[in-house]
C-alpha cells in the first residue's frame, strides 16, 4: 500500500531514510484564485514585545490563506480542480459557479471528481459533496463539515479524514456520532455536507527531520529539567535531576491535582473517552 500512496525517495541523507511525502497527481499545481486569498499577519507565538509567549510556535514558511465557504447556503458549482491548502489537513475544492460568474473554495470530500456540479440548499440531492439541512439526509449518512445552528458555518468534522454519521432523529433535534465516539444532539435545520473529508491518509505521512517541523511553524519542545534554573523551576542542579519539586509550570504553577472537568452539555449525550 505504501509504494502506491508514497514518492519512492532515494535515500541521500538520514533525514530522506525517514522521509515520507505522499503522490498528489491530481492536485492543481498552480497559483490559487486571487480574489478568494488573502495575506494573514503570523504572530509566530510572539507578543507586541517580541518574547516568545507560546514556546512551541514560531517561523514557519510563508503562507497565503484561502477563504473557504462554511456556510454553503444556496450555491451551486462545478469543481474545476483539487486543490492543496497549507492551512488546513484537508484539500480544497475550487468550484466555479456559471449563473454568478463566480470562484468559491469548499472543503474536498473524499472521492469527489473534477467537473462534478456540487450544490448547497434546500433542494438539494441526496449525493456527495451536497450541503443540505438535516432534516433532509436519510439515517445512517456520512457527513462532515457540521454546523450547530441554522444559518451558522460548518464547525465539525472540518480536518483531513473525519466525519459524522447522522443516527437518529426526532421531532426537533439529530443525533450524530463524532470521530471521537461522541454523540451529539444538532437541530434539524443545521446544515451538513454529504461525505467524508479528504486526504484520510494523512496519519501514514511521517515528517522525517526536524526542518520540516520548522517549515510547518513548530518549534522545539524542550522539558524543563533540560532547562537552567533561570528558564525553569525544575532546571538546573548537578548532571541529571527529577525536578527536585512536584511538576509545575514556567511559572510555578502546579500541573496536577487540579479539577479539569467543565460543567456538562446537556446536548451531549454520549461523552467522548477520556484517556
Amino acid at each position: 500500500m505504501e509504494n502506491l500512496l508514497f514518492k519512492k525517495i532515494r535515500p541521500t541523507t538520514p533525514s530522506q531514510r525517514a522521509l515520507k511525502v505522499f503522490k498528489k497527481p491530481k492536485l492543481w499545481a498552480k497559483k490559487p484564485i486571487k480574489q478568494e486569498t488573502s495575506s494573514l499577519q503570523r504572530k509566530a507565538g510572539r507578543n507586541q514585545k517580541g518574547q516568545i509567549t507560546v514556546f512551541q510556535k514560531g517561523g514557519g514558511h510563508k503562507k497565503v490563506y484561502r477563504t473557504v465557504d462554511f456556510q454553503r447556503l444556496n450555491t451551486a458549482g462545478i469543481v474545476e480542480a483539487i486543490e492543496y491548502d497549507p492551512f488546513r489537513t484537508a484539500y480544497l475544492a475550487r468550484l466555479y459557479d456559471n449563473a454568478k460568474k463566480k470562484h468559491a473554495y469548499i472543503l474536498a470530500p473524499k472521492n469527489l471528481c473534477i467537473g462534478s456540479l456540487v450544490r448547497s440548499g434546500q433542494e438539494a440531492e441526496i449525493k456527495l459533496g451536497h450541503a443540505m439541512p438535516l432534516r433532509r439526509i436519510p439515517v445512517g449518512s456520512l457527513l462532515h463539515n457540521l454546523s450547530t445552528a441554522e444559518g451558522k458555518r460548518g464547525q465539525y468534522c472540518r480536518a483531513a479524514g473525519t466525519y459524522a454519521q447522522l443516527i437518529q432523529k426526532t421531532k426537533n433535534y439529530a443525533r450524530v456520532r463524532l470521530s471521537s465516539g461522541e454523540q451529539r444532539l444538532i437541530q434539524l435545520n443545521s446544515y451538513a455536507t454529504l461525505g467524508v473529508v479528504s486526504n484520510e491518509n494523512r496519519n501514514l505521512n511521517s515528517i522525517g527531520k526536524a526542518g520540516r517541523n520548522r517549515w510547518l511553524g513548530k518549534r522545539p519542545n524542550v522539558r524543563g529539567v533540560a532547562m537552567n534554573p533561570i528558564d525553569h523551576p525544575h532546571g538546573g542542579g548537578e548532571g541529571k535531576t527529577s525536578g527536585g519539586r512536584p511538576s509545575v509550570t514556567p511559572w510555578g504553577k502546579p500541573t496536577k491535582g487540579s479539577k479539569t472537568s467543565r460543567s456538562r452539555n446537556s446536548l451531549i449525550v454520549v461523552p467522548r473517552k477520556k484517556n
